[in-house]
């Protein structure tokens, strides 16, 4: 990205702070405290460590006591919120094709016995860099990502993952309402091309290809290395009685000796894991079976037919041994310039972890002890807000770097670093907050009194338990 000039920068400045009215009239509720508690979040030196040191921000003029106040009891219009991040710029590909990555990030809650609707997350490398189940909000987030390695993402969406809650209907239904928000702010219009929608392993791509078919998406995703897909069926034989075959022959990704002739192969030459190989088979499909969540289906399983791609790489940085990466894309008749697409774009799904990163390790997401998981919610919400003034001023804030930090090139500083510089440019940009009026703290509870009302403790897992079979389906159905 280059240097703006004066014209770009004022047009930058004009965005940001027009960002900032839109979000101020987001708040109806405890409005002028949650705004100073954003802008604290951006201005306050250093990660946050505790919540209630953005209290002592100079940005933030109240009391400690308002901004418990204000994350318990303020009001946020979500839905108001979600349309003004939509129609801001957003990052696009080479081809000006929007990719969005989906992610699920867990705020763990392991001691909070008194929240409810907390669920069993899945955790990497803690105690003994093994897998954990760990309680905790599961959160989900949608971001558009930028064609270039980089550390931002343009976040545009979050849901909190309930106990009654499928992760795949969740997740369509989430990117059916940021998509719809995209064609609405004229993002996407008739003739652009398709939305890339970049998922990692966990995720039921067939199923999500089959929720959003009617929608002009294409399903992107990492698959298990240990999967079983099935080639298409083979033609039909002249006077051959019975039913028609539905799938060919299995393509199993742990056997070569089942792989057929690639469709696609390609070479690309990297500048961090040496030659990249690619190869590609068009019109594969999972076989489906009618268990757990195809239980309701009507009819016949639908066949959804893709594109798999097997990525190997020559070297990884760090000395790390290299394996194959399989993908699966809901799209077919792929060409060698959009395998090559494909897999980059995959990669690029990794700067989001980056983002959850600064969430958690900068801007303290997780650091609050909140017991109410909708005063989560809010404060989530904040966060996101907080991240997107960062991106918006990317190319206002000068660089503060420290003696020990290398210089970042022009128009390359990470998030963390635009964040050192925002209480400078914070003074250029409007301030909706109006002034606190003088109050006294109120008597609280008296000494020595009892709490004779304990907060009930709530369970930790799902409410809503799924039949594996179809005989046990229909025992409960009737």
């Amino acid at each position: 990205m280059s240097v703006p000039n004066d014209a770009a920068r004022v047009e930058s400045l004009r965005v940001l702070s027009q960002f900032r009215t839109d979000f101020s009239v987001c708040l109806t509720a405890r409005h002028d405290v949650l705004f100073e508690l954003t802008d604290a979040l951006l201005c306050i030196e250093g990660p946050v460590h505790t919540l209630v040191g953005l209290a002592l921000a100079p940005e933030h003029r109240r009391g400690h006591g308002a901004l418990y106040d204000a994350l318990n009891q303020g009001s946020l219009e979500v839905q108001h919120l979600r349309s003004t991040l939509a129609g801001l710029p957003l990052p696009r590909s080479a081809e000006g094709r929007l990719m969005l990555a989906v992610d699920v990030s867990p705020w763990l809650r392991p001691d909070a016995n008194t929240s409810p609707d907390r669920l069993f997350c899945h955790v990497h490398g803690r105690a003994k860099n093994q897998a954990q189940m760990i309680p905790g909000w599961p959160y989900s987030f949608v971001a558009a990502l930028e064609p270039g390695r980089t550390s931002w993402t343009a976040v545009l969406d979050a849901v909190r993952l309930g106990p009654h809650d499928d992760t795949a209907e969740v997740t369509a239904t989430q990117i059916r309402a940021v998509l719809q928000r995209l064609i609405e702010a004229g993002q996407w219009r008739a003739g652009d091309p398709d939305v890339l929608i970049v998922c990692d392993a966990g995720y039921d791509l067939a199923r999500l290809a089959f929720l959003l078919t009617d929608l002009p998406v294409e399903i992107l995703g990492r698959i298990r290395s240990d999967r079983v897909l099935r080639l298409p069926a083979p033609a039909r034989e002249p006077g051959t009685k019975g039913r028609p075959p539905r799938h060919g022959g299995e393509l199993r990704l742990a056997d070569p000796d089942t792989w057929p002739d690639p469709d696609v192969s390609t070479v690309t030459d990297t500048s961090r894991c040496g030659t990249a190989k690619a190869i590609a088979w068009d019109r594969l499909h999972p076989r489906l079976t009618r268990r757990a969540a195809w239980l309701d289906h009507d009819g016949d399983l639908p066949i959804l037919e893709g594109t798999l791609i097997r990525l190997t790489v020559q070297w990884l940085p760090g000395d790390r041994k290299p394996e194959p990466i399989w993908l699966w894309s809901s799209h077919t008749d792929a060409q060698p310039s959009n395998v090559d697409q494909l897999w980059q774009a995959y990669l690029r799904r990794f700067d989001l972890e980056h983002t959850f990163r600064l969430f958690k390790q900068t801007l303290g997401w997780t650091r609050p002890k909140l017991r109410d998981p909708y005063a989560a919610d809010r404060w989530t919400w904040l966060i996101i807000t907080a991240h997107t003034q960062l991106r918006l001023a990317r190319t206002l804030t000068t660089d503060l770097r420290r003696p020990w930090e290398r210089p970042a090139p022009d128009g390359r500083l990470t998030p963390a670093r635009v964040r050192r510089g925002f209480r400078h440019l914070q003074p250029k940009t409007t301030h909706p907050a109006s002034a606190p009026k003088p109050a006294k703290p109120g008597p609280g509870r008296p000494p020595g009194s009892k709490n004779r009302q304990p907060a009930p403790r709530h369970d930790v897992g799902k409410l809503t338990k799924r039949e594996l079979t179809v005989t046990a389906h229909k025992q409960h159905t009737g």
